[in-house]
């Protein structure tokens, strides 16, 4: 029968009970890792947010020392560990932005980003910033037509810089650029003159995007076995791989990543911060979830698209526009009954919400009924099945709006209410 008189039925946004059901923990499902491997660091990593630097390398960005501060404020409160700067060298207000947010006494740390060289770190020092990370390219085609110096020469400057910046009182990190178009002899031969001077972290940087996931623990692995400082890794995007070659790194032993919020930066960017902790929350959910205040992430997500207008994409992990979107009648189905099923992460640890599909050709009754439920309106599973059947002739004809939907539901209810229940 059709009735009017049910409660608006919502549907439902947790997935689970985060591994207990009825009292009792549930065995780990195959694709959660165990973290057997004691280098792996999939568990225990930081994150380096680079928004304010690598992101301002984005083709549409420009920041004002207002939209700087709002960002960083936004980030820290969102749980990073770190937010990179641009250069003070870059340009005076470039500077003086740095200065202001040092001062802000915000819970991450400040970080800024300048060359391999002593005028550079003494200007960074000078903005009073937590850590300087310093760059210079090792691969040849860089040495070659960038700076043109020796391996020699980058091992005796970085050992210098590197000295005089802890001396200082502040962390450095020192990283290579286009690290894996570089020799990994003179790669690793650095990475250990630099660590023995005193570099809290050497960077892996992944320059142009060359690198697969599988070099990229190679890589990582084998430097693990050189050098005792933390180890920071940068990817960018080119070929859409910067997200895996982050998860590499961490299971390799590397300890922080950069990111950027969706990704901007240079070209097509670097691993953006949603996208890894999608990847990261999968694996170590508690990790993640104590350190990091996800549900914000949309709010900043929002706002930095805005700063540099664009839309988020529709496909972006979690805010994405269809991230929590279901619409074959086969997956409504599972979903309204487990949203595990056809869900790997749970919509309400982001404080966003699923939808279900059901004005479409491939509408399944089971989203119909729900839809119904929804809408106050109680149907029975014979009515659902025939009412879906009339939805989907109707969604073979034509694009069918929400609205649409809802007065075929309506319409329907109404023709098959009982005859001694009166019209509402």
């Amino acid at each position: 029968m059709c009735s009017d008189h049910a409660p608006a039925v919502e549907i439902p946004a947790v997935n689970g009970t985060n591994g207990v059901t009825n009292g009792r923990r549930q065995p780990k499902l195959p694709y959660q890792q165990h973290h057997s491997d004691e280098r792996s660091n999939t568990g225990r990593f930081q994150i380096i947010e680079s928004t304010l630097r690598e992101g301002e390398q984005f083709a549409n960005a420009f920041y004002d020392t207002e939209t700087k501060i709002k960002i960083a404020t936004a980030l820290s409160d969102f749980g990073v560990e770190y937010i990179e700067l641009t250069s003070p060298v870059a340009s005076p207000q470039s500077r003086a932005d740095c200065e202001a947010i040092c001062k802000l006494g915000l819970k991450a740390k400040i970080l800024t980003h300048v060359r391999c060289t002593m005028e550079d770190a003494k200007v960074a020092v000078a903005t009073g910033v937590d850590g300087v990370d310093v760059v210079i390219g090792t691969s040849q085609i860089l040495r070659d037509h960038s700076h043109h110096k020796s391996m020699a020469e980058i091992t005796e400057t970085a050992i210098e810089v590197v000295k005089w910046i802890k001396s200082q009182g502040v962390e450095v990190r020192f990283s290579s650029e286009d690290s894996f178009r570089s020799n990994i002899v003179d790669l690793l031969s650095l990475y250990q003159a630099v660590d023995k001077a005193g570099c809290d972290r050497v960077g892996v940087a992944d320059t142009v995007g060359v690198a697969t996931p599988r070099q990229v623990y190679k890589l990582v692995r084998t430097l693990r076995d050189v050098v005792s400082c933390d180890i920071e890794t940068h990817f960018h995007n080119d070929t859409m791989c910067a997200v895996a070659n982050a998860h590499a790194a961490l299971e390799a032993g590397a300890t922080h990543v950069d990111t950027s919020v969706l990704g901007i930066g240079e070209r097509n960017g670097i691993t953006p911060l949603g996208g890894l902790l999608a990847r990261m929350i999968v694996e170590s959910p508690d990790y993640v979830k104590s350190r990091y205040k996800l549900a914000k992430l949309k709010e900043i997500e929002d706002l930095v698209a805005d700063v540099v207008q664009v839309n988020v994409p529709f496909n972006n992990p979690i805010t994405g526009y269809s991230a929590f979107s279901h619409k074959a009648g086969i997956h409504s189905k599972a979903i309204l009954a487990k949203p595990e099923t056809y869900e790997i992460l749970n919509p309400s640890d982001w404080g966003v919400k699923r939808w279900i599909h059901f004005s479409s050709r491939l509408t399944g009754w089971n989203a119909i009924k729900s839809r119904a439920g929804q809408l106050g309106l109680i149907i029975t599973d014979e009515q659902a099945k025939l009412l879906t059947q009339k939805i989907k002739a109707m969604a073979d004809v034509r694009p069918l709006a929400i609205d649409d939907t809802d007065s075929i539901i309506r319409s329907f209810c109404l023709e098959h209410q009982p005859e001694d229940q009166p019209d509402q």
